[in-house]
């Protein structure tokens, strides 16, 4: 069974490298050098300590094959991305979700398809939408919270 869940403290360099082996399925690390190696201005050292991190936290696996490692992912992409992304989200003022996705849409190019698929899921999102959603910052994380408990900070009266 693979996990879903990217171990914790996995640096963008580390991301990097799962990109690959994700993209892959099963590499050496050969292949990954050949990858990254200009792309990121990297060392062959530097990407197989990389490669060794990512073992020791359980999000590769290795197997031999004579003298060489063959790296696979022990975690799926689909299911890292989302961790990821719940993750950021779960940072912000819930009211400010909105926002933030507008401006990923606005920032980013999309594919007729992907708007296909995105009217579809907001319109899905419609049935269980609500007038308002809810802050569940405390009091003074975010601008929100201010205005709803009367709170003032310096310079913003």
């Amino acid at each position: 069974m693979v996990a879903t869940v990217l171990p914790p403290h996995v640096t963008d360099a580390e991301w990097e490298v799962m990109r690959v082996v994700w993209a892959n399925k099963k590499v050496t690390s050969k292949e990954v050098i050949a990858i990254l190696e200009d792309k990121m201005n990297w060392k062959q050292a530097t990407i197989k300590t990389l490669l060794g991190r990512l073992v020791e936290k359980g999000a590769l696996s290795t197997e031999q094959e004579g003298k060489k490692y063959i790296y696979s992912a022990k975690i799926e992409e689909n299911e890292t991305i989302k961790d990821y992304t719940n993750d950021v989200f779960s940072r912000i003022c819930n009211k400010e979700v909105g926002y933030v996705i507008e401006g990923l849409i606005e920032d980013h190019i999309l594919s007729f398809d992907d708007i296909r698929r995105l009217e579809k899921a907001l319109e899905m999102k419609k049935k269980s939408a609500v007038e308002e959603v809810s802050c569940h910052c405390a009091p003074g994380q975010c601008e929100c919270n201010m205005k709803h408990h009367g709170m003032k900070m310096r310079g913003m009266e």
